[in-house]
């Protein structure tokens, strides 16, 4: 087999990203960019990539990383966040539940079939917060092609045809304090990621969230990479179908704000909440 061309794959990497960037107007002129840094490959890639175009698409950036407080796992992470964005010279922003919600994810994981219920509605909440007080356009994500399909089968599995309107490279704003996310790696192979932090030693966090074998994605995740050992571009096409066949109308949503912290929300109160008031309750039984 013939030796891959580090410089080749590079080029391959960024242009796939500009590309996205350029055909799904991802980010405009004077933009000030979050970019979500968990320290994992994915936000890695974002990181530098976003880095390497801020002079050709004229924006700003700010990294923001959360510690959602997993003991022997999310420390680690956040070195590689601080690494990364020191070595790049992006100011890095920390939050963590412990400090936002006064509890760590560790505490609430008995408390819900997955631990990735809680986390993903506490860290998406955090994450929209922060990017406010930043002044953020747009929030920056690392979701590659594998978490895209894989979002949109656990969505047709569930038949939760309401969030069909999330998927895509680029969502709109539609509340003025909820800060609409993008997604420069959406063509990139997840496989291809980890080529890349490996080929060009750059210092990542590889290991996989301890509750995450717990979830559906995982599932989901093993029987397309089984597929796409059987044939090759498997992954791809499903996006591309996706993009082609899925064209959903983007209905309306009317949002107001959570009564009791003031966030965006479509409920009177919002669905984090009603979780911390339910893990609150729980930990003060103990």
């Amino acid at each position: 087999m013939k030796p891959l061309d580090p410089n080749k794959f590079n080029k391959y990497i960024m242009n796939t990203a500009r590309d996205v960037i350029q055909e799904y107007q991802l980010i405009e002129p004077d933009d000030r960019i979050v970019i979500g840094l968990s320290g994992g490959k994915d936000s890695v890639l974002t990181l530098h990539i976003l880095v390497n175009l801020m002079d050709e698409f004229d924006f700003e950036l700010v990294a923001v990383s959360i510690d959602e407080g997993i003991i022997g796992y999310r420390s680690n992470g956040i070195d590689a966040a601080r690494a990364n964005a020191t070595k790049l010279g992006v100011e890095l922003v920390e939050g963590s539940f412990k400090e936002e919600f006064g509890f760590t994810l560790d505490q609430t994981a008995d408390l819900y079939q997955s631990a990735c219920i809680p986390c993903g509605v506490f860290r998406r909440q955090l994450l929209n917060k922060i990017s406010n007080e930043l002044g953020a356009d747009k929030v920056a994500t690392g979701h590659n092609l594998d978490d895209e399909i894989q979002s949109f089968l656990m969505s047709v599995f569930k038949a939760d045809f309401r969030r069909f309107s999330k998927f895509g490279p680029k969502l709109d704003r539609i509340h003025p304090n909820l800060v609409p996310r993008i997604k420069p790696l959406w063509k990139i192979p997840e496989k291809d990621v980890g080529m890349w932090a490996v080929m060009n030693e750059v210092d990542v966090h590889f290991a996989e969230c301890p509750y995450s074998q717990s979830s559906l994605r995982a599932k989901v995740k093993n029987y397309l990479n089984q597929m796409e050992g059987k044939r090759k571009g498997t992954k791809l096409s499903i996006l591309e179908s996706f993009s082609q066949t899925f064209k959903f109308q983007k209905k309306a949503i009317i949002m107001g704000q959570c009564k009791l912290c003031g966030e965006p929300s479509s409920l009177n109160v919002c669905k984090a909440c009603e979780m911390v008031e339910e893990i609150k309750n729980h930990l003060s039984k103990k």
